[in-house]
């Protein structure tokens, strides 16, 4: 019994002293944190920034998706046209990692991460000052020689559009900065400005008091005050009819039967008033005005490349269209035209007629060949051009 007092109160000897007591051993190195590619994904915090404009039991895939292909190719698109307007069409790299929003890459990411994403069109490299640049590469100077061909041949066309444009407008005078922002959705060139002295009979250049630059209007003509939907109307009747819903508020004592509501909607739709009239004389919040407004809308996308604008391109001309702060609700109320996508904050506007049922534009402007092209090219390497691949394309 003394023996068993004796063992139990000393303390156990390491047989091994090569090996230290398991009791000194740390547990620091053992991994007790979830890996993160195994937690739960966070949600983003419901807002406008994060709330989709449409519920998504009535979204449209292949509208949504175009609006990710534009964030996709944010960075080549903006840049292409930041380095374009440049002297050299070169960049100091140092310069071009605080110009995030210019060039179009996340803030805080290095501009490098995005430029590497497309081997065939940018390249960087060492000057002779010993500082990094960034720059086209050889095949792209290729790519923008051709883009300038398309816009010369294009421009008698690009011309139209804006008079139209002009023809629309409240007083037939827009300012041209707003034009210059807004030209890409347009197919509108950069030098745009400097070819209007070659168009005297449409176009006159206003500077006013405080410096700013309007375009005006010279001659009026009555063949292109004809909108899409009025031409449309010639060869499809029945389908304008069933373009736009403007229902009659009715009370159901009246006990009106379907196709009865359907004819006393179809007369408070028709006839729609032009874009290219004086509805901005219009009391604003009649019916009648509504149905201008929502007449400019259909005829500015359809002007545009893609039949498609966001609502900041659209806003933009809110005061030459006589546009409201209901712009979002008045175009929710016509479905069966218009496709909203995106989010709250910046949310965009489809022309659905100019779609096919698989998403595809009807109609493809040159440009708008080019620009897939150049998305395709964006996404490959140098290897895929060099094994005859672009070729194909």
């Amino acid at each position: 019994m003394a023996w068993h007092f004796f063992f139990l109160a000393k303390p156990l000897l390491n047989p091994n002293p090569k090996f230290l007591n398991p009791r000194s051993f740390s547990t620091s190195f053992l991994i007790t944190k979830t890996p993160k590619k195994h937690r739960p994904k966070r949600l983003k915090p419901d807002s406008p920034r994060t709330r989709s404009v449409t519920p998504d039991s009535n979204k449209i895939p292949h509208f949504e998706s175009l609006l990710d292909r534009d964030a996709t190719f944010r960075f080549l698109t903006k840049t292409k046209e930041f380095l374009s307007k440049q002297p050299e069409q070169i960049l100091r790299l140092d310069d071009a990692g605080k110009l995030y929003r210019e060039l179009g890459f996340p803030r805080g990411r290095k501009v490098t991460r995005s430029i590497f994403r497309h081997p065939l069109l940018f390249t960087t490299y060492r000057h002779s000052d010993n500082k990094m640049w960034l720059g086209f590469t050889d095949f792209m100077d290729q790519l923008l020689l051709e883009e300038k061909a398309i816009m010369e041949a294009m421009e008698e066309d690009r011309v139209t559009r804006i008079r139209k444009l002009l023809m629309m407008s409240k007083n037939k005078r827009i300012p041209l900065s707003k034009i210059y922002h807004k030209r890409l959705i347009f197919g509108i060139p950069e030098g745009f400005r400097d070819r209007i002295e070659k168009y005297p009979d449409y176009f006159r250049l206003v500077v006013e008091d405080d410096g700013k630059q309007v375009l005006e209007l010279v001659n009026w003509d009555p063949s292109l005050a004809v909108s899409a939907l009025e031409r449309e109307f010639l060869v499809n009747e029945d389908k304008v009819k069933k373009a736009f819903k403007f229902p009659v508020k009715y009370g159901k004592d009246l006990g009106l039967e379907e196709n009865d509501v359907k004819k006393l909607n179809l007369l408070n739709t028709l006839p729609l008033v032009s874009p290219y009239s004086d509805g901005w004389k219009l009391d604003l919040w009649s019916l009648e005005a509504e149905k201008y407004r929502v007449g400019i809308i259909h005829e500015f996308l359809s002007l545009t490349l893609e039949k498609r604008a966001l609502i900041h391109h659209i806003v933009e001309f809110k005061e030459e269209f006589s546009l409201t702060r209901q712009t979002y609700e008045m175009l929710k109320r016509q479905p069966r035209t218009f496709y909203l996508a995106g989010t709250e904050m910046n949310w965009a506007v489809f022309l659905k007629d100019g779609y096919d049922e698989n998403g595809n534009l009807i109609e493809k402007d040159p440009q708008v060949v080019f620009n897939e092209k150049l998305y395709k090219f964006a996404q490959m390497q140098e290897e895929e051009l060099s094994s005859g691949f672009g070729e194909k394309l």
